[in-house]
Parts: structure tokens; sequence; C-alpha cells
């Protein structure tokens, strides 16, 4: 077994659904309860899982995603954000090999580990396994010698008899179990279309916390965990992240309203902190209850989230409505995301078939699709926009279950799945100075659409307006 040289912790899984995320937050909570400078990160484009990461540990979760940004990127943000922090752990995606197309490790949990040097926690659900988990863990162990396992957790164990099997099996291993958590019906997180139910709707999250606090506590191997989750000091220093190398402003903040509350919540902390690198004060709004857009904004910046789930209220809040359409119409920079898109349509039909009016400033409406939509994208600018140049390309990443009623008269986007050569669709819709697209994309990755947004809405804040 490797010594353990501290830095941090990858908790994977063998594959998708064996309790990752239960024992990710599990160990946060017990770690919460130790100190409070616990950093923790998130594998891929997820906007979900580090919602929950940030309510047990006080602190933003960063996503770790080379496709959406680079892999400096991804190894300058861990190390950035590790330095006040006593322990870091990062929480993987999908199983440990799987990343954003079979033939790769690219996007995978295993790329993150190597790209940052960390070893691995290995999750199994032993549900249904006796000595078949020895053939598990051997196979994931052999599968990519440049990969460091600190040993595994049995998860979803059903009875001390089936405990003592699995221990037989990988008795002779050399590999540590580090947890063993039994079946936990007391501890399940609600989930729908898009995943988990965020925190900002789960009325009883902090009860939960304390249990997967009190089961991390009695769960685990601390006297073998705690030395390889801990932050050791950085022994060299990495290049910075490229939007870094954008100037700072050194003029008076432009405000730019953001949509924050339960039906708008998907943002990259990282990405938003950029914005403020590049001069911007972000002001909190809540298009679900605020009548008007904050006096001093000179720009919009409509995330997405779930509006789906929240469109009657949306739909009820017709003062904000004709603001929003008063001041987009006279130009004011609009940057909408996913749940942003369906908020500016004509109309939207729910998950239960009602339609529900939403601000029409796209000439399009919105309705609920059959099928998930998901995958990363090459996104290439058709035209010249308010943001983009023609012909520029970023990579982006698509997560809805809706969709639009017609075809945009001018796109945005010429989108390609990530692994296929050719071109499947174009998507965006544009117009007066707004940009609204289906696909999430990080600053990180794409550093001049955010600077183009920025100075879109600077140029706006010269206006003498009514």
């Amino acid at each position: 077994m490797a010594t353990p040289l501290g830095g941090g912790l990858v908790i994977a899984g063998e594959r998708s659904g064996v309790g990752k995320t239960t024992v990710t937050l599990a160990l946060l909570a017990a770690l919460r309860q130790r100190s409070q400078r616990v950093q923790s990160f998130k594998v891929g484009p997820d906007y979900i899982d580090p919602m929950f990461h940030r309510w047990v540990t006080g602190r933003p979760c960063y996503n770790l995603d080379p496709l959406l940004t680079s892999a400096p990127y991804v190894q300058q943000s861990f190390q950035n954000h590790c330095r006040d922090a006593e322990f870091a752990l990062v929480e993987g995606v999908m199983g440990l090999f799987d990343g954003a197309a079979g033939d790769s490790e690219v996007g995978s949990t295993a790329q993150i580990a190597k790209l940052l040097q960390l070893p691995v926690l290995l999750v199994i659900d032993c549900s249904r396994l006796s000595r078949s988990v020895l053939a598990i863990v051997q196979g994931y162990r052999n599968f990519d010698p440049a990969l460091t396992l600190a040993g595994v957790v049995l998860n979803r164990v059903g009875s001390d008899r089936h405990l003592e099997l699995l221990k037989t099996a990988l008795a002779n291993l050399d590999l540590p179990i580090l947890g063993v958590l039994q079946r936990q019906d007391a501890i399940t997180i609600p989930s729908r279309h898009l995943g988990l139910v965020p925190t900002a709707e789960l009325t009883q999250f902090q009860e939960l916390v304390q249990r997967l606090a009190h089961l991390g506590q009695h769960s685990f191997d601390w006297s073998g965990l705690e030395a390889w989750l801990r932050v050791r000091p950085s022994t060299r220093a990495l290049p910075p992240p490229q939007t870094r190398s954008a100037p700072r402003v050194n003029q008076r903040p432009t405000a730019i309203a953001i949509a924050q509350d339960a039906a708008f919540s998907f943002y990259y902390p990282d990405a938003l902190d950029y914005l403020t690198d590049l001069g911007v004060e972000l002001v909190p709004w809540s298009p679900l209850t605020d009548s008007q857009i904050p006096e001093l904004a000179s720009g919009l910046y409509l995330g997405g989230g779930f509006p789906e789930m929240f469109a009657a209220a949306l739909a009820d809040n017709q003062p904000l409505h004709h603001q929003i359409q008063t001041w987009v119409t006279r130009g004011m920079p609009t940057y909408a995301e996913c749940g942003g898109l369906m908020y500016l349509a004509q109309s939207l039909v729910d998950l239960v078939g009602q339609s529900w009016p939403m601000v029409g400033i796209l000439p399009t409406a919105v309705q609920m699709a059959p099928r998930l939509t998901l995958g990363y994208r090459r996104a290439t600018a058709v035209l010249d926009s308010p943001f983009l140049r023609g012909g520029q390309s970023l990579w982006g990443h698509e997560f809805h279950r809706s969709e639009t009623t017609g075809s945009s008269p001018q796109p945005i986007y010429q989108l390609q799945r990530y692994g296929v050569q050719v071109p499947h669709a174009q998507e965006g819709w544009q117009c007066y100075s707004v940009h609204a697209s289906y696909v999430h994309v990080h600053w990180g990755g794409c550093p001049s659409l955010a600077q183009a947004f920025v100075q879109a809405c600077r140029k706006f804040d010269r206006r003498a307006k009514p």
C-alpha cells in the first residue's frame, strides 16, 4: 500500500449509483466537525452536487472539468482553493474510468486524479456481492498503474455476516477497507428529472446533514483516512489559468443583475469570481419575488435552474415581465443559459402539460420533452453576435429536458457532440443584445465571452437612462 502523502483525496465509484454522493457528504460533514477549513470539489459540469457540498462545508465547491476549461485551469483551481484549507476532498463523476466518451479517459474521475496527483478512495455497492468484490477491486486497482488506490469503502452492506464475507474476500489484497456503510434507509436525498432536488427546496436538509455527520464519524477508519485528506503545503507554482490573463479593470464597478433564487441557481462560483475580477458588481435578484430589476443594473445574467418547477410563480410576476421587456428592447445586454432561455420565451409548458406565460422576448415557446438532452458540445458561433465573433468556438455542456417549439431565425451556435465529427444542430437565440442558449459554458474555458458581455454592459452603463 502506498504511504499517505496528504494533499487531498478523490472519492470515486466503480459505477454510477453506488453511493458516491452519500459517502462524500458523510465525510464532509464529519470533517466539518473537525475543522472549519474543509474544501471540496466536484468532477465534471454538475451544478447540484456542489450545492450540497457548500451547505455542509460552508465554502463554495468548485467544479474540476478539463473539457469546459483546461487541464492547467483544473490544476490551478485546485491549488488556489486549497491554500487556506486543512482538508480537501474531490467527488468524482460516474464510474472511475468513465469519461466524456467511451473511448478515452477525458473528463473522467481518473483523469482528474492523475492531473492532481491525488489518491482514489473507491466506493463499491456491495448489496449484491460477496466474493466477487475481490475481482472488482483487483480490476480497478490494476487497470491503470498511474493511479493510486488509497483504499475502498464498502457501501450498502447487509449484515455482519455479509461484512465478514467481504472482508475475507479482500483479506490478501493489501488494500485497506477505510469505510463500511450499512444500508441507509433513513438517509435519502430526493431526486427528479434532472437529478437531486437542490438544497434550497429541502426544508429538512439540516437534520439530514446531522445524520450524515453521525454516519461519517462512525463509519470510516479515520486513523487511515485523515492523513490522505490533509492538505500539504504546495511545493511548486503552477501557471495561472487563462482567465487571469485579463487585466483588472480600474474603474467603478459595472452592476449586473444575477438571477438567484429557487428557480435560477446554476452558476459556477469561480466563473462568478471572474466577473468580479473584470470589475463587475453582481447584484442578486429574484424573478420569483422581485417586482423590478435592481435599479443600478446595466446587464442581466439569467443562469440555469428549474423554471419548470416554479412556472406559476414566474408567470404571475407580470410587473417584472414588463420591466424586463422594456430594458431588453432598449438594448440592455442579457446573457441567458438554459433556464434563462426558458424564462425569456413566450410561454412554458410544464411537466403536467399546463402552459404559462413567460417574459416574451424570444419568438418561441418552450415545452418539456420526453427525453433528457445531455452531453458536451463543441459550439461554434454561426455569425457575429453581441458577445461572439463568427467562427469562434468554445466547449459547453447541455443538460435539459425541455425544448423550443420553433427554429431560431438567428441561431448562435453550430453544435457538435464530443467525439463526433459531424455537426448535428444549430442552436441558440439572439435578438436585441440577448444571448440565449441551452449550452452551459464556464468562463474559465471562454474568458473572451465573459469579457465581451461585461464590455457590452459597461457601454450600456454609460448611456443616459430614462
